[in-house]
């Protein structure tokens, strides 16, 4: 399958792409600056510039582009970033497919969201079908969803990844939280009572190629574990599979004063299910929190 992604420089991106070469898949990846290997192409979503011809060369289109949400304090100006960044990749790119004859178009649009869509929702569980939150990261969710639309109304199959915390030691949800807890001087967030939406990188991944070919599923999907756990749940889950105590308790006004409104999602609550990947019969590897620590604090144990 030819597969185009945006977004494959990050986190993520290096390893789905990774992945996704082991299958069998041709990967090409867009690029801002001038491209540097035939497997790029290059790209100016600030400028509208997309070479239609590369996306009608695509199967399936891949979408994970956006300035990351936990990179830096949510300032005014990086709370513009955090949305242009998503914005225009994902608008580029839904337009371009939709401009093209609908022969050349490509079979899907796999496009990155989060589980921001939902904002807090306390002790609630929810699935794809739940409305949006009221926040700024469900706001942002929601215009970027938005943003995949011409691709879906010109009869693309469009799937929207909500994603929740992919978990391994180089990235993402958990890197942050190792050194302390490596210290001992780890511990829950606030209450400890807000719901955390985790899954195993090998999962996420395995997720997102169950989706390529998937033709019968459509909209969002919840790329989360099938058993989220509270904050308190998962401080003591790390502690262990670290062999350290974490005795400490972060305040909610600490990290308002440390993180301002990036505070807000570290404290919101996501009980978040796996609706359609529960009912599509994916296979998880991880089922249990344990199981998705020891595989992302092992390398070894990736593929385990």
């Amino acid at each position: 399958m030819q597969i185009l992604m945006a977004g494959a420089s990050g986190f993520l991106g290096t390893r789905l792409v990774d992945r996704l070469s082991a299958a069998g898949h041709e990967v090409t990846r867009l690029v801002r600056r001038p491209p540097g290997a035939t497997d790029e192409q290059r790209w100016s979503p600030s400028s509208g510039h997309l070479d239609p011809g590369t996306v009608a060369a695509a199967d399936v289109v891949v979408n994970l582009a956006g300035a990351g949400v936990g990179d830096k304090r949510w300032t005014e100006d990086y709370k513009r970033l955090l949305r242009t960044s998503r914005l225009d990749t994902t608008g580029l790119l839904a337009t371009t497919i939709a401009g093209l004859p609908a022969a050349d178009r490509p079979r899907a649009l796999l496009n990155a969201s989060a589980i921001g869509w939902y904002g807090d929702t306390g002790d609630r569980e929810v699935t794809e079908d739940a409305p949006a939150g009221d926040d700024f990261l469900a706001d942002l969710c929601r215009v970027w969803e938005a943003a995949t639309r011409p691709a879906e109304d010109a009869g693309v199959r469009v799937l929207r990844l909500r994603s929740g915390y992919p978990l391994h030691r180089d990235g993402g949800f958990l890197k942050p939280q190792l050194l302390p807890f490596k210290l001992g001087v780890g511990g829950r967030l606030g209450s400890g009572r807000q719901w955390v939406p985790w899954i195993s990188l090998a999962d996420w991944l395995d997720a997102v190629v169950f989706l390529l070919d998937r033709d019968d599923l459509a909209g969002p999907v919840n790329l989360v574990g099938p058993a989220p756990v509270t904050n308190a749940e998962f401080t003591r889950e790390l502690a262990a599979a670290l062999h350290r105590p974490a005795p400490f308790v972060v305040p909610g006004v600490a990290l308002k004063v440390a993180f301002g409104g990036l505070a807000q999602e570290m404290l919101n609550s996501a009980r978040v299910l796996p609706g359609v990947l529960r009912r599509a019969d994916f296979d998880y590897r991880h089922e249990t929190l344990p199981q998705a620590l020891r595989a992302a604090l092992d390398p070894d144990r990736l593929a385990a």
